[in-house]
């Protein structure tokens, strides 16, 4: 995807005009996880589809400048994709998104080899969901660790790739909309000790006590479900066991690949750290951290150094 990135001090209202600073980068969910992981230390394969156009092309010079390794499948019938994002001046933002050559990508396009000897595989919504849950049902099979980032979540989301899912990592929003989506989660909501609170909605979900929301975790049938909180920081549900981590109090510059971050940053720590999840999750918790002190979104990802000297301040503040 490629950033179209405006950042103003208000986000205009109905019919405004407003003059702001027009920052266009590369970005993408898929491929801003990759570049996070790259720069966290993890030998990372990009896999994504572009258009034969000039966004196309500037992903590739980017991934190719960072030493990211990335297989391109060009689609000559469809744009890359492009991303319009608005930034205020408290670092939150309003995105819409075009997929463009995203969901032309196929099951033939993914070579199964990368699958079969990799040790963390990563997908994300922007794809076509049979070639999402394809890649997941191989990487699986072959014995890696399979990560889906349900973002964006689209109204057709299928839910048949959680089958094939070892961790689950939405945010808030993705959250409720799944439970909303899944019978059993729905069935859960209807029971009286989320029925007292109303409709579920982001703020009943952060009102809820830490054993009830695991169990709405639980009922989604994922091995692990990681919930990104943004700066309330995330809550680990395992089988046996949950935890909520707190976010890294830092001056927020853009949110906007926050969530990427973390992916990525998830995705590395799971190699660092022999697939322990909490040692993951609090990793990526750093990684998100410093991106969103920077504008940007791929560009923003931290590198090793930059992460270890932030985790060294953080443990001894």
């Amino acid at each position: 995807m490629q950033d179209l990135a405006f950042f103003a001090r208000n986000f205009p209202k109905p019919g405004e005009t407003i003059v702001g600073d027009f920052r266009p980068g590369p970005g993408g969910k898929g491929f801003n996880q990759a570049v996070a992981a790259t720069r966290a230390g993890a030998a990372t394969l990009f896999i994504g589809a572009v258009g034969r156009d000039a966004f196309g092309a500037g992903a590739k010079k980017f991934a190719s400048k960072i030493g990211l390794r990335a297989t391109f499948i060009e689609k000559p019938k469809h744009a890359t994709g492009a991303a319009a994002i608005t930034i205020n001046g408290a670092g939150q933002n309003h995105i819409v998104i075009s997929l463009g050559a995203n969901l032309a990508l196929q099951k033939k396009d993914v070579p199964t080899e990368p699958l079969a000897s990799a040790q963390v595989v990563v997908c994300q919504g922007e794809s076509d969901d049979r070639t999402v849950a394809h890649v997941l049902r191989t990487a699986r099979k072959a014995g890696a660790i399979t990560v889906l980032n349900p973002a964006p979540l689209r109204a057709d989301f299928d839910s048949a790739a959680l089958r094939h899912t070892d961790v689950l990592i939405p945010n808030e929003s993705e959250f409720v909309a799944l439970m909303k989506m899944h019978a059993g989660c729905t069935a859960l909501l209807r029971s009286a000790t989320y029925r007292e609170h109303g409709e579920f909605n982001e703020a009943v979900l952060h009102a809820l006590k830490p054993e009830a929301l695991h169990r709405l975790c639980r009922c989604l049938q994922v091995p692990v479900v990681i919930l990104t909180l943004g700066a309330r920081g995330c809550f680990v549900s395992q089988p046996d066991a949950f935890s909520r981590m707190q976010a890294h109090p830092v001056e927020v510059v853009d949110s906007t690949g926050a969530g990427d971050a973390f992916v990525g940053g998830f995705a590395a720590g799971m190699v660092r750290f022999k697939r322990d999840i909490v040692a993951a999750a609090d990793f990526a918790n750093a990684v998100a951290a410093l991106a969103v002190m920077q504008p940007g979104t791929a560009e923003a990802m931290p590198n090793t150094r930059e992460i270890a000297r932030f985790r060294r301040e953080r443990a001894h503040a």
